[in-house]
This record gives structure tokens, sequence and C-alpha cells, in this order.
């Protein structure tokens, strides 16, 4: 598409973005967009609204997310950093506006109302919790800067209080996954993780004896009671290898959050397991990518971004696909770019956006790489230092 000797922005950003990633992306991108259209009319009809007014919305919202994600991938390390803080301190503070504000919805406050627009801020705050929490860590391991390591403890700590009060045990796990791995990753003392280990195995006991609403999904999870859950079973089971057909789903009508947090089985019942194992493959080849860069870097700060913003993404599908199949508990979760909701198609590009902008900095900013002539190298490092 470009010339490799063009320099202007756009060509550079070609030639140093990871084509697999993006392909993967805008392939999600796409699904989203039919899989809305089959799994929201059902809902619409139900809270009597236009058969497409999900549809236009999400594509309202995937409108303003396409350039969220090119703008955010064209910054660079520095840039993201501050993105990242200064998102999080936002962030944490309408969080705590929900707690007070927010309109009670099935028994939570996530939502807090802008302009007219709902807005959930936990959602935002996940790709800037990793990126600062990243920066602290570096910060803590390579500049012996021992409030990094603090201050990344006091945010956790502050996020799960107030996720744990909204509630919403689902986001509390995945940002204590995100922290657990990026201290693993930033050189966790093997003591710490020990601890870190039986804290993590403990957490679920504990919020079951305190927090009623994550003890019933836990009971109906066992029990097998959970309506929703068989439901989203049967649809597998009906959908088959090729599915029912586009528009042809039954099921789906019995399902209230059908076009969010099930709408994976929506696309079994309507499109078959064949295009689930796409749509696997293709949040398998985002975290693939990801983590290989994560593992090729040499900068503390973009290897744990990474791996941070990776894991967040991967995390969240496998959550929403292993409660459609009944491997666990229901968590509320939505399924990046292909579920209904402008906060997760937001957050989902910003977070792709972020990854891409560090992957590109790790391909412009190569180390130089020595090549073995068998002649002895008496002529100290090469032009251009540590970066070639």
């Amino acid at each position: 598409m470009f010339n490799r000797t063009d320099r202007s922005m756009i060509s550079i950003w070609w030639w140093t973005t990871d084509r697999w990633l993006l392909g993967s992306v805008v392939m999600l991108m796409i699904a989203g967009v039919f899989m809305v259209a089959a799994a929201s009319p059902s809902v619409a009809m139900k809270i009597g609204v236009a058969d497409w007014f999900f549809v236009k919305r999400h594509l309202i919202y995937l409108a303003l997310s396409i350039p969220i994600m090119l703008v955010a991938s064209l910054c660079n390390d520095g840039m993201i950093r501050v993105m990242g803080i200064l998102g999080l301190l936002v962030m944490l503070g309408l969080i705590g506006a929900t707690l007070l504000l927010g309109a009670e919805v099935k028994g939570a406050r996530r939502w807090v109302s802008i302009a007219g627009f709902q807005l959930q801020p936990s959602e935002f705050a996940k790709p800037c919790f990793a990126i600062t929490c990243a920066w602290l860590l570096s910060s803590w391991r390579e500049n012996r800067i021992i409030w990094g390591k603090a201050l990344s403890f006091l945010l956790l700590g502050l996020m799960v209080f107030l996720l744990v009060l909204q509630p919403d045990i689902g986001m509390t796990f995945l940002f204590l996954m995100t922290w657990g791995a990026l201290f693993f990753l930033g050189g966790m003392p093997i003591g710490q993780a020990a601890g870190l280990g039986v804290a993590g195995i403990a957490a679920p006991f504990v919020a079951y004896q305190f927090l009623p609403h994550f003890a019933t999904r836990v009971d109906k999870f066992l029990t097998g009671t959970n309506y929703q859950a068989s439901v989203a079973m049967e649809s597998f089971a009906q959908g088959g290898l090729f599915g029912v057909g586009a528009a042809e789903g039954k099921l789906k009508k019995h399902l209230p959050d059908a076009h969010a947090d099930f709408i994976y089985a929506v696309v079994a019942e309507e499109y078959g397991a064949l295009i689930c194992l796409v749509l696997l493959g293709c949040y398998a080849v985002i975290v693939w990518r990801g983590f290989g860069h994560a593992g090729r870097d040499y900068n503390l700060f973009r290897v744990l971004a990474i791996a941070g913003l990776v894991l967040q993404f991967g995390l969240q599908a496998a959550i929403h696909m292993a409660s459609s199949l009944q491997l666990i508990p229901t968590k509320g979760i939505t399924l990046p770019f292909i579920s209904y909701g402008g906060s997760s198609l937001v957050t989902s590009a910003l977070t792709m956006g972020l990854l891409m902008g560090m992957i590109r900095q790790q391909n412009i900013l190569k180390p130089a790489i020595p090549i073995n002539t068998g002649i002895p190298n008496t002529a100290g490092p090469a032009t251009g230092g540590q970066y070639g």
C-alpha cells in the first residue's frame, strides 16, 4: 500500500503496525455489527423501541471508536504514559461518583450519566490502570524508586474497594489479575508471590461469605439453577456446527441481556459453533501477538504495559465465553467488540490502540543487532548506541 521509502506519518504507521493484530481487530469490529443485529431486535421489542435501535447506536459507537483507536496507535511511550495516569485519576473520581449519583441497575451502581450519555467508568479505568501500574512497577525495578511499588499497592486497594462497593466482582477480578501479572513480571519476590497466590485462592471464599450478590450467583452455578446460563447452553445445542440461520434463533428471546452479556450464546445458535471458533481464533491471535511482542521487548515499561493490556483484553473475552458455556458463574461482562455497549466498545478500541502504539514504538526503536563476522570488534559500539 505504501512505499517503504515514504516517510510520511501514515506510511510509517503502516509499516510499524502489527498487521496480524490489526486484521483480527477489524474482523471483530465487522463481526460485532452482525452479531448485535442478530441479538438486539428481541431486546428492543421487550423495552418498546425500534427493532434497529441498538444496531444504530452500535454503529455510532463504532464510528467513534475507530478514530480513537487510530489516534491512540500513533502515540509514543511518553504520551501513552501521561494518558494512562491522567485517565486513571479522572476515572477514579467518576467511579466514586457512581456510588453517590449513579442509578441502581440489578442491584449495582456502575453507571454515571454525563451529558445524556451513560458511562461505565470502570471500563475506561482498565487500560489506564494497566498503563499506570506498568509505569510505577518499571520505575520501582529499573530506577529503584520504592514509592512506585507502594503506590501500585495503594492504587490496587483503592480500585478494589470502589468496585466491591458497586458491587462489580467480575471487574474486580480483572483488576486483581492485571496487577498480579504485572507485579510478577516486574520481579516479584518468591515470598510475596506465594502470599499473593494464597490471597487469590482465599478471595472467592471471603467474597462468598460477605457479598450476598456474589454468593447467589455461585449457588445458582453450583446447583445448575441459573436460568440465563441454562438457556445459553441450550443455544449451543440448538445451533450445532453451522447454526439455524441469521435472525432465525428463538432462544435469544428468553435472554434478557442477549445483546450484551450473552451475545456469544446468540452467535452459537444463529451462526453455529464454527463461527464461535472463528471469533475465539481472533481473540487468540491478538493475545498471541501481544505476548509475543512483550517477550521480545527490551524496555520494561513496554513489556509490562503490553502484557497488562493483552491480559485484560484476553481475560474479558475468556470470562464472557466461559460464563456463556456455564464453566464459571455468570459475571455480566461484555465480549470485546462483539457485545452491544458504548463504554465497552470504545474501551476495547482504546485498549487496542494503546497496544498497537506500544508495539509500533518497539518496532521503531529496535536495538542494534550485532552481526557476527568473525572479526573482533575493537571499534566500540555501533553508531546510534542502544537504539541503533
